[in-house]
């Protein structure tokens, strides 16, 4: 096994097309593949939509809501962590 190449891998997977009437849609998904000598795991997400219409593609990019709840709400977790930080500096700074 060489690293990274054999251990970590992402790739880019599309699935079977669905045709309905002249539409034809393709999933897409983004795959991380980690190979380790005693385990291995795999993490698939979501990532687009290709949409053929008469000899037309257009990408429809998902876009995961959640992911980006999450990361607003660490983004603010972090904020009030700094700022009552510094708050408790100041506090202290003040009752010298």
């Amino acid at each position: 096994m060489s690293w990274p190449s054999e251990l970590i891998k992402l790739t880019t997977t599309t699935s079977q097309p669905v045709t309905i009437g002249e539409i034809t849609l393709t999933p897409e998904a983004h795959a991380l593949v980690v190979r380790l000598p005693f385990a291995g795991f795999v993490w698939n997400r979501p990532s687009a939509v290709l949409v053929e219409r008469g000899g037309q593609f257009e990408r429809l990019h998902i876009i995961n809501l959640s992911r980006v709840a999450q990361i607003c709400l660490i983004a603010a977790t972090l904020l009030f962590v700094l700022l009552s930080q510094g708050q408790m500096a100041w506090r202290k700074e003040m009752s010298r």
